[in-house]
């Protein structure tokens, strides 16, 4: 039999990256300085869009351990 290749907790982590990337582009376009050159457009928001890709990463990447 074979089994599918991700598993509910890499969906779960799925949807979180996504959230976490949708988020950090929606700081970018919340900054109130032009052309976003404020903290959350320069600093705050590429932090949180890359560490939403790392969730995403790793969520293709994790295999649960298998039960013996």
């Amino acid at each position: 039999m074979n089994k599918l290749p991700f598993t509910r907790k890499n969906y779960q982590l799925m949807i979180i990256g996504l959230l976490t990337v949708i988020a950090g582009f929606t700081f970018m376009a919340l900054d109130s300085e032009p052309y976003g050159f404020g903290f959350m457009g320069i600093t705050l928001a590429p932090i949180v869009v890359v560490a939403g890709f790392i969730i995403e990463i790793v969520a293709i990447l994790y295999s649960p351990k298998e039960k013996k």
